[in-house]
């Protein structure tokens, strides 16, 4: 299984040209849109968000990943196999968190370049066919090259800023929600919010912070927005009340 996580946006052209190239390359292969919005160019918090992710996915998953604000610039292009899975991205921090994070790994540099490589646009024409290859079961050691560390990392600590925000407004943060106790208070854009075990158990408006269906702390309010109500955006910085690290 080939799975996509980009900034690429679901309604522009460029999600459906690195569809045809791994179609192409990889024929029967399924093909799945794990994420196309994530925050633009926002490296870090995407970087976060993958490293959750990928636990639910199984062994031999090909992930195409691909927030690359330097694209055409000096920065090079990577494998990374961790715990069972593939990662094929760009070496700017984007693969760092998951690959820190991880027991097992490998890395390798992409050597290869095709006949036509677009400037600005190497997740159609570097990543993906390199992806694809990997989605064959066929590892391309004539387009690799060991690669002893990652440029760019950016370590395994968890990272205290909303990394994302659904369509509901719900915010996921970069802070993982074990082992913080339930008492835990939390601190964002001016207001202390609470625990609570789900949506449900919360009051109508009242903001509160709960372990989401990925292990990373969210903040939400039921039935409602919490980006809107509190303000915050993509970025936004929070710290627990209680000194918890």
């Amino acid at each position: 299984m080939l799975a996509l996580f980009t900034d690429f946006g679901s309604a522009d052209l460029y999600v459906g040209q690195v569809k045809a190239v791994l179609h192409r390359d990889a024929p029967g292969v399924p093909v799945l849109d794990l994420a196309h919005d994530l925050p633009n160019f926002r490296v870090e918090a995407a970087a976060h968000l993958l490293a959750a992710l990928l636990p639910r996915f199984p062994a031999d998953t090909v992930f195409l990943a691909i927030v690359d604000p330097g694209v055409g610039g000096t920065r090079d292009g990577i494998v990374a196999r961790l715990d069972g899975r593939w990662l094929v991205g760009p070496d700017n921090g984007l693969l760092s968190v998951a690959a820190a994070r991880a027991k097992r790994r490998g890395l390798w540099r992409i050597v290869w370049r095709p006949a036509e490589l677009s400037a600005t646009f190497h997740g159609r024409d570097l990543f993906a066919p390199v992806a694809a290859c990997l989605a064959q079961g066929s590892f391309p050691a004539s387009r690799l090259q060991t690669l002893p560390r990652l440029a760019v990392g950016f370590g395994a600590q968890d990272l205290a800023q909303v990394v994302y925000l659904d369509h509901y407004g719900n915010a996921i943060t970069g802070l993982r929600a074990d082992p913080v106790p339930d008492t835990a208070r939390l601190a964002i854009g001016g207001r202390i919010l609470g625990y609570r075990r789900t949506y449900g158990e919360a009051g109508p408006a009242m903001p509160f912070w709960h372990c989401n269906s990925l292990g990373l702390v969210e903040i939400a309010v039921n039935q409602d927005s919490a980006a809107r109500l509190l303000g915050i955006a993509v970025g936004a910085r929070l710290a627990w009340e209680d000194g918890l690290q």
